[in-house]
């Protein structure tokens, strides 16, 4: 119904109005429907995803009020502007009580209209972006770009950013760690899109459930469907859908998606509504998909669908002038104010490592010896690596006692704020009188051999 507009559901009980606000609406570029009655908002307004409802008081079936109260109660309800030609400020207080945007007494001026439509509409779409935000907060803490001084890379970088302004689908391959999801990331950040950043991850959820993530649910559609859910595309409109690890969909789902990428709409799973997006694709994988498709594992027209850009990543081991600049960046980030350096050593060693797990690997390495290192120095010794000549990593750095990692953490953070007993006890999480017991328990010296 949209493409890409804002959709708005005007329910207002004289027709003639109704056509009025429906055609100045549409006019001013947003996707309108137009009922009369309060019963049939409720459906249409339970039956597709509406930015902004304009509803008026008196209606037949259900008010206005009863209509947002209900309404309100969804997973994902639209903003609500009440109309009523009756206006007393007890009306006003019970509408924006259950949650309505605005409230306007006939008569009004179309402009005003206009302006509150829009507004309604910047405040929902900023919710929903901050709700996703959030949801992500979690699995942040990283770089949020790719560092690199690898020339090859610099290449590719260089046309992630020429690219990134169009609407074209992108595949980012490369091993596991390579960084895709954050060339997804910069792809999205310098495009011209308003939307969200929504990500999917296609190997972690079964078919049922990935298929109900990504399109959503009607009520009752199945066993323990208790409400409607809006699904992680439709989320995703005017901005960007990123299909993590997307050679994990079997075939059925790969048909699906490709049907819904083509016709930028879909049906939610139990639903006969059918839903439009506008959604910019980027696909990621750690697998050959040319190579699943010639063995039948992936559908050679969704290939095409989201090969449209492919961007290639190295892994680490070919880009091993980067490794001390990662190290030195990581080390940064969890060594807080005064981070340990690196010996020549050990800089030797992290750059002979082969990395299968590539720059995730390496950050992991870096945060565990932080949090377990003894002085202001790492040395080879010290890493979980193989030293040479060595077939396995260190036989004493994998199994540490929850009290010896709490010592050592605590240890580091004292080094690190100067032996500063308040900085370090902000900086623990923990009261300057635990603290001060925790010194005595394992009994640290400060510098100088003064306790």
């Amino acid at each position: 119904m949209s493409d890409g507009k804002i959709k708005v559901l005007v329910a207002e009980d004289e027709v003639h109005l109704g056509q009025i606000l429906s055609s100045f609406l549409s006019g001013r570029g947003y996707a309108v429907n137009t009922v009369s009655d309060g019963r049939a908002a409720l459906d249409a307004l339970r039956a597709e995803a509406y930015d902004v409802a304009l509803l008026d008081i008196v209606m037949p079936e259900l008010d206005g009020l009863e209509v947002l109260k209900q309404v309100r109660a969804d997973a994902d309800p639209p903003e609500v502007i009440i109309i009523t030609g009756n206006g007393t400020i007890e009306t006003a207080i019970s509408a924006m009580k259950l949650g309505a945007y605005d409230y306007m007494a006939k008569p009004y001026r179309m402009a005003e209209i206009d302006v509150l439509v829009r507004r309604a509409w910047e405040k929902r779409r900023l919710a929903r972006e901050n709700v996703l935000l959030q949801s992500r907060l979690d699995r942040a803490g990283g770089v949020s770009e790719i560092v690199t001084q690898y020339a090859p890379l610099q290449a590719v970088l260089d046309m992630v950013a020429r690219v990134a302004p169009s609407d074209s689908a992108v595949l980012v391959s490369g091993e596991s760690g390579t960084g895709k999801e954050l060339v997804a990331h910069m792809l999205h950040r310098l495009s011209q899109r308003e939307g969200p950043f929504v990500d999917v991850g296609c190997a972690s959820l079964s078919e049922g459930l990935l298929e109900s993530e990504l399109f959503g649910h009607e009520k009752a559609a199945f066993a323990g469907a208790d409400e409607r859910k809006i699904g992680l595309m439709e989320m995703a409109a005017g901005g960007t859908l990123f299909l993590d690890e997307i050679g994990e969909l079997s075939l059925k789902l790969q048909g699906k998606l490709l049907r819904a990428l083509d016709q930028r709409s879909f049906y939610r799973v139990g639903g006969t509504q059918k839903v439009e997006v506008d959604v910019r694709v980027i696909a990621a994988s750690n697998r050959d998909l040319a190579q699943r498709a010639a063995e039948g594992l992936f559908r050679d027209d969704l290939l095409y669908r989201v090969n449209t850009i492919e961007v290639k990543l190295p892994p680490l081991r070919e880009r091993a002038v980067d490794i001390p600049l990662l190290a030195r960046q990581f080390l940064r980030m969890f060594g807080r104010t005064q981070p340990p350096t690196l010996t020549v050593d050990a800089l030797e060693l992290l750059t002979r490592y082969s990395w299968p797990g590539n720059v995730r690997e390496l950050r992991n390495v870096i945060e565990r010896v932080v949090l377990l290192a003894h002085g202001p120095q790492i040395r080879a010794s010290d890493l979980p690596l193989p030293l040479p000549g060595q077939a396995s990593p260190p036989s004493g750095s994998p199994a540490v006692s929850l009290a010896e990692l709490e010592r050592r953490h605590i240890e580091t953070v004292l080094h690190n704020t100067n032996w500063h007993q308040g900085r370090a006890a902000a900086a623990l999480g923990i009261s300057s009188k635990t603290l001060y017991r925790k010194i005595r328990e394992y009994g640290f010296q400060r510098p100088g051999g003064v306790e």
